[in-house]
């Protein structure tokens, strides 16, 4: 019984050791191939990743050195394969992912470009900013960086901190003299600038008021219409409300009021001018069905300042009548 015990548990370790080292092998197998894919300068050149490796780690004294040299001067925007990373990235993306401050700062000295995306269409700006990296994201705004990201990326810099609650960067992002990040989504992904050709917008998921409402971040949600977001469908497009998916929100508020968000979510709306005859009241209840979860209070908010709306919309063509 011993015997055959021991040998087993031999057999195991031997059988783990072995798919360990394919594992390894695989995984150096990926590196090469991501390296021979998407490094954009020649393969001997991207082998020595000293540069991106100092980048990484916070290395300032070594970046410093390194940079000196004209060899890895003319490198300083090459996408590489470094030591703990898979995607190919520039030593600017790498130090704005981990947060390094300091070597941003000075790669962008340096020359880096700053608005370089890697194969996932993400800016040294939105690393910064998916991490958490409040310093970088000021470092890069203040040198220039696009503070709406790439256009190549599904996600913005203002959407995932509206998502995530970082009201601190988003108030970074949205500084209307110095950045004007865009507030209003403009769903004609090629440019941002809109034009007939738009495609209308069919969803407020993609909306950064409704991830904020979603999410009951209400710092972000206020911080977001005092920028001047639409308070109604929070796009600058066109809408084609009856392009939507059936039971999903139809504007902001009845996205608020789906999400079971607290009435100062529905009062920041009353005030900046939502339309509230966009809301169907009477489908909504306050019993929570599946995933609508009203909150009764801003149920009745809502209601009373519809009322409101209406008792001085008849009074005024009263009075017109009248004259």
């Amino acid at each position: 019984m011993g015997f055959w015990h021991t040998r087993a548990i031999s057999l195991l370790l031997k059988v783990m050791a072995q798919l360990a080292a394919a594992s390894i092998q695989r995984g150096r197998n990926l590196k090469e191939w991501l390296r021979e894919q998407f490094c954009d300068h020649p393969l001997e050149h991207c082998e020595d990743t000293r540069l991106h490796d100092a980048a990484y780690v916070g290395d300032l004294d070594t970046l410093r050195s390194l940079l000196q040299e004209e060899s890895f001067q003319s490198r300083i925007n090459e996408k590489s394969v470094w030591c703990c990373g898979w995607l190919p990235c520039t030593p600017l993306r790498i130090a704005a992912t981990a947060g390094h401050g300091n070597c941003v700062d000075f790669l962008l000295q340096k020359g880096a470009e700053i608005d370089l995306v890697d194969v996932k269409g993400q800016t040294a700006l939105y690393v910064a900013v998916v991490n958490g990296h409040l310093e970088c994201t000021q470092i890069l705004l203040e040198a220039g960086a696009d503070p709406n990201g790439s256009r190549h990326h599904r996600s913005t810099p203002v959407y995932h901190t509206s998502r995530v609650g970082r009201a601190d960067i988003l108030r970074e992002l949205i500084r209307q003299v110095q950045y004007g990040a865009d507030v209003d989504v403009n769903h004609h992904l090629p440019s941002r600038v809109p034009s007939p050709s738009s495609r209308p917008l069919t969803s407020l998921v993609v909306c950064p008021l409704y991830i904020s409402a979603a999410y009951h971040n209400l710092q972000c949600f206020k911080l977001l219409l005092q920028a001047g977001a639409n308070p109604d469908f929070n796009c600058c497009g066109p809408v084609n409300i009856q392009g939507f998916s059936r039971g999903s929100p139809v504007c902001v508020m009845d996205a608020v009021l789906r999400h079971g968000c607290e009435p100062a979510f529905v009062n920041l709306l009353i005030d900046f001018g939502a339309n509230l005859n966009l809301v169907k009241a009477e489908a909504l209840g306050t019993e929570s069905t599946g995933r609508v979860k009203v909150n009764p209070e801003a149920l009745q908010m809502f209601k009373e300042a519809r009322k409101l709306e209406c008792n001085q919309l008849l009074w005024g063509q009263f009075a017109v009548r009248n004259e």
